[in-house]
């Protein structure tokens, strides 16, 4: 029985400390609520900014979570697992970024009291992820066809699209806008290929000054009028039916010696050299006019020669243009992206119905319009602030992505909390058919989806104990006719928010909660965190060294330096055990 009472040993480098058992489970639950409690007031209608300024100087208004839990730069591992659900919402379906956070930390704060009990993280884990399974299920079954709505005599999937992405704007700083962004997110989303909904191929714009309502759709290509040299003034900025060249060429007279070495026993020969190189630039510029084109871009620079070449032949060119924008001038034209000038065959060349180059606030934007077939678009978006227009720029992609989701899955559910409500109903009472602990965890899942629509009433001064006493009785009395009661923020009361035209993509709700109960089961399986202190300052004085070029700020200086409540117990709470390393350097 000796070796028993031996004193362990630990292999870890001096001033390692280590956190392990009950205590740091609550720990990093502390850490995870902490977070969601900034990102709470965000959620919904009435939900409120949030003003981040970066050390680099640079301030953000924005309600979206993930911009927020990322310009938080959050630095706690078990915290971090928020941010990455946060963006893989943003990625797959655009919009419900607050929603998987405010789920995910909810249901971590429901295991607190189990944990403290004693109940092991395992039960709580296979609970949780049963229940998950059961609500995804549920979801399937709610879910609302398209088809199902055309039938029911809606106007069509047009007025079906323009009510979801006028959903998912009703939260954002261009709510108020949303009659001018929502048909616009719908008609570009509608441009794109129905096999092919990248949203890569509508080109968004950002354009300081002027009012919201100068915001526009140009069912075509819109660019910055690029760097331009001498001779820019002559070229022609209107034409009609143009014959776009595309070009990844450079057009610009450049000395051979950088590209080859040339040694010459008669000094006379170097002319024949400098005509050589004259000829070479001149052959690619004749070819570009032999093709027939009357505007011309490339990604790659266009030179001053070659700028007044094209100028007196009444070309237009632009040269550095990005790759973006010259693909989608190659889906609106129908051109093909070229790599040599010589033999440039005529089904490479593009066309449309006019080029044109605007002023568009102070910039000069170049117009590709009236292409017969396109498949891509851009938005132009104004603002009379940088900050307003960077949101309506967030906001709109928001839209977007909603848009693309149903145009896909072609089914939409309820908003205001009506599916969450559901759902939390349907599992309270599946929970009564299970025996033990499970049933108990069943419910605290479905206690946790009653956050969303508990926090829509907090965020609109509701009383949202009040509320939600509304909504239990209506969903448990009426399960047919109460199947789509959500809060009714405009009438502080409920209301059949399907009918209401409160809608959105059923692929959001169930990504959501797929996503937060593994963040929440990732969290629980977590029984021990090592860190090392030396290795973190070395890392904190590398950042102070970049001067500050990173995009985001430390979480402790996020809110006015005040912190976060939870965090200071997030890395040694009450009960935590910290132990240093004894196997030396």
């Amino acid at each position: 029985m000796s070796h028993f009472m031996q004193p362990s040993v630990i292999l870890l480098r001096e001033g390692t400390d280590t956190s392990q058992g009950t205590a740091q489970l609550i720990s990093n639950i502390n850490a995870c609520y902490a977070v969601g409690e900034i990102v709470a007031t965000t959620l919904g209608p009435m939900g409120a900014d949030k003003l981040l300024y970066s050390g680099a100087g640079k301030a953000t208004i924005s309600n979206d979570g993930a911009e927020i839990l990322k310009l938080l730069d959050i630095v706690h591992p078990a915290a971090r697992a928020l941010v990455d659900i946060a963006k893989s919402q943003d990625v797959e379906v655009g919009d419900g970024t607050t929603s998987v956070t405010l789920i995910a930390c909810e249901l971590l704060n429901e295991c607190k009291t189990f944990l403290e009990d004693g109940v092991h993280p395992q039960i709580l884990i296979a609970g949780y992820r049963k229940a998950a399974l059961l609500a995804v299920n549920r979801l399937e079954e709610l879910k609302v066809g398209v088809a199902d709505l055309k039938d029911a005599g809606e106007d069509g999937a047009r007025v079906l699209l323009e009510r979801v992405a006028g959903t998912a704007l009703n939260s954002k700083l261009i709510c108020a806008y949303k009659s001018l962004f929502a048909p616009m997110a719908v008609d570009a989303v509608g441009l794109l290929k129905k096999d092919d909904l990248d949203l890569k191929h509508v080109g968004i714009k950002k354009v300081t000054g002027g009012s919201v309502m100068e915001s526009h759709l140009v069912r075509g290509v819109a660019f910055k009028k690029t760097f331009s040299y001498a001779g820019f003034e002559q070229q022609p900025k209107h034409i009609k039916n143009p014959k776009v060249l595309l070009l990844n060429v450079e057009l610009e007279l450049k000395s051979e010696k950088e590209n080859a070495e040339v040694r010459i026993e008669d000094p006379s020969l170097y002319q024949s050299i400098v005509d050589a190189e004259w000829k070479i630039i001149y052959d690619k510029l004749d070819q570009c006019v032999k093709s027939g084109a009357n505007v011309v871009l490339s990604k790659l620079p266009i030179g001053d020669l070659a700028t007044q070449y094209f100028a007196d032949r009444e070309m237009f060119c632009a040269g550095r243009v990005s790759d973006d924008d010259m693909e989608r001038v190659a889906r609106a034209t129908g051109a093909q992206m070229l790599t040599s000038t010589n033999d440039i065959p005529e089904s490479a060349i593009g066309n449309c119905g006019l080029f044109e180059e605007n002023q568009v606030g102070g910039e000069r934007f170049n117009y590709f319009t009236e292409c017969s077939a396109t498949t891509s678009c851009t938005i132009v978006i104004r603002g009379g602030s940088e900050q307003f227009v960077e949101e309506a720029h967030r906001s709109l992609h928001d839209a977007l992505m909603v848009v693309k989701r149903t145009m896909e899955n072609s089914s939409v559910v309820a908003g205001g909390g009506a599916v969450e409500m559901e759902l939390s109903r349907y599992l309270r009472a599946q929970a009564r058919t299970i025996e033990g602990k499970q049933q108990l965890v069943m419910t605290a899942f479905a206690k946790a989806l009653e956050k969303i629509p508990r926090q829509l009433c907090d965020n609109a001064g509701l009383d949202s104990t009040d509320i939600l006493n509304q909504l239990r009785k209506k969903h448990f009395e009426e399960p047919e006719e109460g199947l789509w009661f959500g809060v009714d923020v405009n009438a502080a009361g409920i209301c059949d928010t399907f009918k209401s035209n409160v809608w959105e993509p059923s692929a959001n709700k169930i990504n959501s909660i797929a996503s937060a109960a593994e963040a929440a089961c990732l969290i629980l399986s977590v029984d021990e965190t090592v860190r090392n202190p030396q290795s973190e300052q070395a890392q904190m004085q590398q950042r102070g060294q970049m001067g500050g070029r990173g995009g985001g700020m430390p979480m402790s200086q996020a809110m006015g330096g005040q912190g976060l409540r939870g965090m200071g117990q997030a890395m040694g709470g009450r009960g935590v055990r910290m132990m240093k390393g004894r196997g030396g350097k």
